[in-house]
């Protein structure tokens, strides 16, 4: 179309804009689609050629999505699900309270170690076992683990994808991201969590369903159920050598996706289970969305917009280190839970490593405050980390359906107490009272 560069950024957020309208008007429109209609129509108008389109999708991602769902489907087939969800039950007697907490606890503790998708493909098919067990609706508990996901994976350097980015960008290191961000991820955890109770409680949520009778009828079948050990004990070894090969990536120069995608193919090996089999059971249209989604957002990124973004971002924060903690911190929640974070934290993360040059260590919260902001505010929306999406589509195939307006019920006020208290907190330290 031989447009200028100011209408070809016009059009890019145009654009972003119409997809996210379309995705937040899912009643009408699947979100699939509506990220492959922004993705096309980017590509038709000459924002970006197919080549830069298919560069912009993050396949690191994709593969690592691809590789833990057949991971997943095998041992779900295997019924370690089904297993952990018996156990589940019998251990907390059916109090809901004490799932939502369990659950909840053992979620950001995974997502600390193990990327947050992968803990939310591993935990939400059987928190979904549980509650139909216990005839609830399990949208509530899907969504309090989706947040807890996206908090504990603040906590450490491989936890969430910015975490990774400004590891790398910025030379910190594991104990680095332990001491000055982890402290305040857990305040904001316990508290979101709290608040999370309350929603809950208020919504009717967690009111007992069963009676005394069924919960009995219900434990006692917990306790026979009949499962196929060869197949889990294989498809957990692979697993428990994927999480290792996780934490070893960095130093072994591997990226998440091959590792997920090596060991997903050794294991459906091993198995001999049919591969079109497991192939029919691969979330195709969670992948798919990702897909367009990159896409539209690689449209944004190669305009200049988030670079623009950026630049007015370092002219607000100057040299006033306090200040920036507060307008990083809160900037970077507020559009890390509309866009996808990924590319927004890599234009920042390199914004403040030119900083970084004339400041030195002094603007080293600057990174901190990057990190709680961006990792906190995936829980803000639907679309505001991949494991609500993908939570989202699993839940779907379920029967559960997940609306966008229906997560930010929960979602939103969560992330709006977590944000402000982890980003305050950590600015009383650093600001206030020069703690470093």
């Amino acid at each position: 179309m031989h447009l200028s560069q100011n209408a070809l950024m016009g059009w890019a957020i145009a654009l972003f804009v119409g997809t996210y309208v379309l995705i937040v008007l899912e009643k009408y429109i699947h979100r699939t689609m509506a990220a492959l209609l922004g993705a096309s129509v980017m590509m038709a108008l000459g924002i970006l050629t197919s080549k830069q389109a298919w560069s912009s999708i993050d396949f690191n991602t994709i593969f690592l999505l691809f590789g833990m769902m057949n991971i997943v489907t095998i041992l779900s087939h295997s019924g370690f699900f089904q297993l952990v969800a018996d156990r589940a039950v019998i251990f907390t007697r059916g109090d809901l309270t004490r799932i939502l907490w369990v659950f909840s606890l053992l979620t950001a503790l995974f997502s600390a170690f193990l990327d947050n998708v992968t803990t939310v493909l591993f935990m939400v098919p059987v928190m979904i076992r549980v509650t139909k067990q216990l005839k609830l609706n399990p949208i509530p508990f899907v969504i309090a683990l989706v947040i807890a996901s996206n908090t504990g994976g603040t906590l450490t350097l491989i936890g969430d994808p910015p975490n990774i980015i400004i590891g790398s960008i910025a030379n910190k290191g594991f104990n680095d991201f332990l001491i000055e961000v982890a402290p305040y991820a857990s305040v904001a955890f316990l508290l979101g969590l709290m608040l999370m109770q309350f929603l809950m409680r208020r919504a009717g949520d967690l009111k007992a369903k069963v009676t005394p009778e069924e919960l009995q009828q219900i434990l006692h079948a917990s306790s026979q159920g009949q499962f196929d050990y060869p197949l889990m004990r294989k498809a957990l070894v692979v697993f428990a050598l994927t999480i290792v090969l996780f934490v070893l990536a960095r130093p072994l120069g591997l990226e998440a996706g091959v590792i997920a995608l090596l060991t997903s193919t050794i294991l459906a090996l091993l198995t001999g289970l049919s591969a079109a089999w497991i192939m029919e059971k691969v979330e195709w249209t969670t992948l798919i969305f990702f897909m367009g989604l990159f896409v539209v957002i690689g449209g944004l990124e190669h305009t200049g917009v988030f670079a623009i973004i950026a630049d007015h971002l370092q002219v607000l924060i100057g040299q006033d280190i306090k200040q920036g903690i507060l307008v990083l911190g809160f900037s970077s929640a507020l559009i890390s839970g509309f866009v996808d974070n990924i590319p927004f934290t890599i234009s920042m993360a390199k914004v403040l490593k030119d900083m970084q040059t004339t400041l030195g260590p002094a603007m080293d919260p600057l990174w901190w405050a990057l990190s709680l902001g961006a990792c906190l505010g995936g829980n803000l929306t639907l679309i505001g980390a991949s494991a609500n999406i993908v939570s989202a589509d699993l839940a779907d195939r379920e029967g559960y359906k997940i609306t966008f307006f229906g997560f930010m019920k929960y979602g939103t006020p969560v992330a709006f107490v977590t944000v402000t208290v982890a980003v305050l907190l950590f600015w009383v330290t650093h600001a206030v009272m020069g703690l470093q």
